[in-house]
Order: structure tokens, then sequence, then C-alpha cells
């Protein structure tokens, strides 16, 4: 496949707001497979400050999709637009660190986990820990409670082995990609562009 990784990661992302058409599940996944590539050959660093704001999740191969014989390998699917998955970056009081929130929304439903994070820069690397839950309906908080005290334990002392953590390898002011602890690649769009 010739057709620049960037490009086919573009179109995926424009589709999540356009009626344009999108690029196949396969086509994608090859594109987040070559970025992960290419991220790792030109040894590209993202600054944490890249990361802040809001983005929803546009793509995901949930399984360890990876490149044999340079075919790649892995399947993937556009998340439903029924079903509203967000990421968000925020920076922390603390400089150098950030706050990060992760939802799901069905309708008026709202799911919503925050805690703090952990960046490696020259790994591209964030780790986090959710130390609090929040359920929403129609934008009202119903139970909003901090578990562990609302504290991470040990979290900074915790080796990054054993957080979960992404490993972005693409970020651009549109959309970022990464692959998670568990092996899943996911590509995000930014929110309110």
């Amino acid at each position: 496949m010739t057709t620049n990784f960037v490009d086919v990661l573009d179109r995926a992302a424009v589709s999540l707001r356009t009626k344009e058409l999108r690029p196949t599940a396969k086509e994608v996944v090859n594109a987040l497979l070559r970025a992960e590539k290419t991220a790792k050959q030109q040894r590209l660093v993202y600054p944490l400050e890249a990361l802040f704001g809001q983005w929803r999740l546009c793509f995901t191969a949930p399984k360890n999709a990876h490149f044999k014989s340079g075919v790649a390998l892995g399947k993937g699917f556009y998340i439903p637009q029924i079903a509203i998955a967000q990421i968000a970056f925020l920076p922390s009081q603390n400089l150098g660190e950030a706050r990060i929130t992760n939802s799901l929304q069905f309708g008026s439903f709202q799911f919503k986990l925050t805690g703090p994070t952990r960046y490696l820069g020259k790994k591209n690397l964030l780790a986090f820990d959710f130390t609090h839950l929040e359920f929403l309906l129609f934008s009202k908080a119903i139970y909003n409670r901090g578990f562990r005290g609302g504290k991470p334990t040990d979290f900074e002392q915790q080796s990054i082995t054993k957080l979960p953590f992404f490993s972005f390898f693409l970020v651009t002011k549109d959309f970022i990609a990464a692959r998670g602890r568990g092996g899943g690649l996911a590509l995000w769009v930014k929110k309110n562009l």
C-alpha cells in the first residue's frame, strides 16, 4: 500500500464529523501500524502539552495488531456514533504533569473516570491511575465519589510497567494515535475542531 498513512488517518478522523467516505478498517489498521513503525524508526518525541485537550475515540483495534512479513495483521473498527468515548488531558497544578478524564456516553447517561498521569517524554509514554468515578444523567451528577480515598496508591513510586499506559506514536493538532498497555491501537480525534 503506497498511500501516505497520515492521509488515511486524517480521512478517518474527518469522517467522524462529515459524510465523507471513510477508509476501510483494514486501511486504518495498516496506517496506524505504519505510523507506529515510523515513530520508532525516527525516534519521534512529543511534548506532554501536545496531548492537552479533549479527544473523541474514532477507531480502535483492540487485539494486538502487528506486521507479519510486511502485512498488517489485526482487526479494527470505527466506534459507533451511539457510543461516545472521550479522553481528555488537562494540565495539573504541578508543572509538567496532567490529569486524565476517560468517559463513555450513551444518550443522556455518562460515565467518567479521572486521575493523575505521569509522562515519560522520551518514550511518549503516558501512565495513569484513575482515582475518581462519576455518573451523570442529563449532565447532572447522580454519583460522584473518589475511590481509594480519591488518591492514588503509591502511583508516583510504581513502575510504569505495572500501570495502565498509552504509548503515543502520532500526535497532530487534529488527532492522536497510541497503543495501550494491553496491545490495542486507538485513534482519537480532537473535539471541537
